[in-house]
């Protein structure tokens, strides 16, 4: 009795950080259906082609290609990394607005990021 519900905790464990690990998508899946990745974590893999940041603003941008697209991040930890940069971000797709079902300034806030 006792090994099954080991078993079963350690099954339920399993799932649970199943559910929480951030799904790998393409950036062009990303454009065309944002409204499919609401409230979800989600993870690209890609180049950095470019980035940018301001002085005494704890905010860096930079934008990351993985040959169906390119999308823009929105990062608050350090410096962004540089041009030519292969990365894995991870977090929430968001957009600044949205217009007749269009968005506008979709992006990612990063939660987290791996440099290659």
């Amino acid at each position: 009795m006792i090994r099954a519900t080991r078993l079963t905790a350690a099954l339920l464990a399993v799932v649970l950080l199943a559910g929480c690990a951030a799904r790998t998508v393409r950036i062009s899946e990303l454009k065309f259906q944002p409204g499919k990745y609401d409230d979800k974590t989600i993870a690209v893999n890609g180049t950095v082609t470019s980035s940018w940041s301001v002085p005494l603003i704890p905010y860096q941008f930079y934008n990351v290609d993985d040959g169906s697209g390119e999308i823009s991040v929105l990062s608050r930890a350090g410096r962004a990394p540089s041009k030519g940069a292969r990365v894995k971000v991870k977090g929430r797709l968001n957009d600044i607005a949205s217009f007749g079902g269009r968005s506008v300034g979709l992006h990612i806030e990063e939660r987290d990021r791996d440099i290659d």
